[in-house]
């Protein structure tokens, strides 16, 4: 890329930074208005409550704070995540609600971005930016996740970087997994094979940086609320998640077929344990995380029992893959195949036009996206032959192949 280009593209930056910053003055009184609607503030009033050295997850310490911020509901926003997540949310207590909602998505706009650009010198191939970005950036749940204000991107982030660096700062790759480690349930046939990786390949650094990151994020939790364990075990048994509609594809199962019995929406979960130990040790001796894991985490997402549409931005790096998969083999594609990456891209529209429309993600109208991405990987799999899927994945792509200012 040549002086001109850059400079062009720094002009460009500058402008669009300008004009965010009038939106933000001229728009700031419409925006406060909103921000009740977004589900960050319930990361704020969770980090106003550590700050205090009081209970994160008291529900009505919570509904008081949202209140005197224009939330309208009666059943307050409470974080749901473990105490080890806190760390990602403490700085926003420092703030009032409106400029935390702007930290956090600028971190989410920000943990995008460096998501689009690593994914690209993982997977990208040359001359096809264009499609990688329109691709990346009209992912259903990337606009969902935005305008939700959900802590989807700060997940992608840690599992970008680890596939990115595991194979040379395997304690760094460690340390990057303590952001979806906020989610676990969300990943639990990534975390299984991590494990059983861990302990086949004697890969122990990646535990180690794990560990390193995890012991201080307990420890600042319980800094600031000693008893912070027992108040989110009291919170999750009083919260009685088995009565609520989860908009997952085993979630909208059970509501349709199996309403009384919650055990239902693991059934998913523990036949895709039983895949996720055979697809390891079969391809044990080739284990490659920016292949095989990918299809690890669309599946993982598939049969996870609590989930919603704005925490399948983590499969970006997935839908990008599949994405370049499907344009390498253009030449090669039929009618048949055209029809069907055409009911792909309709799909993914249809959910956007959804999202359009402002029907709340606790509907359940979202429950099959993930099945839309399932086969979405799965198909663009297909038209790609093996040796050269490993090829396109692997390191040799991280070098060579400029990419443009995303």
């Amino acid at each position: 890329m040549g002086l001109n280009s850059r400079a062009f593209r720094n002009v460009i930056l500058l402008g669009l930074t300008c004009l965010a910053l009038y939106v933000l003055v001229r728009r700031s009184g419409a925006m406060q208005n909103s921000i009740s609607r977004r589900d960050s503030i319930q990361y704020w009033a969770g980090a106003r409550l550590l700050l205090n050295h009081e209970n994160p997850y008291d529900s009505s310490r919570v509904l008081k704070l949202e209140k005197l911020q224009g939330y309208n509901e009666d059943r307050p926003l409470v974080i749901r995540t473990p105490p080890w997540s806190l760390f990602m949310f403490l700085p926003l207590g420092f703030l009032n609600a409106f400029w935390a909602w702007i930290l956090w998505f600028a971190a989410s706009v920000a943990s995008l971005i460096i998501a689009m650009r690593i994914s690209w010198r993982l997977y990208g191939q040359q001359g096809a930016q264009s499609i990688f970005a329109l691709v990346g950036y009209t992912f259903a749940p990337v606009p969902a996740c935005l305008v939700a204000g959900q802590m989807g991107f700060l997940l992608l982030l840690g599992l970008i970087l680890f596939l990115w660096v595991e194979g040379r700062r395997p304690f760094l790759a460690g340390a990057a997994l303590i952001l979806p480690f906020a989610k676990p349930h969300l990943l639990v046939l990534f975390w299984i094979t991590l494990v059983l990786w861990i302990l086949w390949e004697r890969k122990y650094r990646i535990a180690s940086g794990l560990v390193a990151v995890l012991v201080p994020a307990v420890a600042l939790a319980f800094a600031f609320d000693i008893s912070v364990f027992r108040d989110y075990h009291d919170f999750i048994s009083q919260a009685a998640i088995g009565h609520e509609l989860i908009p997952a594809l085993s979630g909208v199962i059970r509501a349709l077929f199996f309403h009384r019995m919650f055990w239902i929406q693991f059934v998913p979960l523990s036949l895709g344990s039983i895949w996720c130990v055979w697809y390891f040790f079969k391809n044990r001796k080739k284990w490659d995380w920016r292949s095989h894991g990918l299809a690890v985490m669309v599946v993982s997402i598939l049969v996870t029992p609590y989930s919603w549409i704005t925490d399948e931005v983590v499969l970006l790096p997935a839908v990008l893959q599949a994405a370049i998969w499907a344009y390498g083999s253009r030449q090669r594609i039929r009618i048949g195949t055209g029809l069907a990456i055409l009911a792909f891209v309709c799909l993914n529209l249809l959910l956007l036009l959804i999202l359009s429309s402002t029907i709340p993600f606790s509907s359940g109208i979202y429950f099959w996206s993930s099945l839309v991405w399932f086969g979405w990987y799965f198909y663009a799999r297909r038209l790609w032959s093996p040796d050269l899927i490993s090829t396109e994945a692997g390191p040799p792509n991280l070098t060579g192949v400029s990419h443009p200012g995303w």
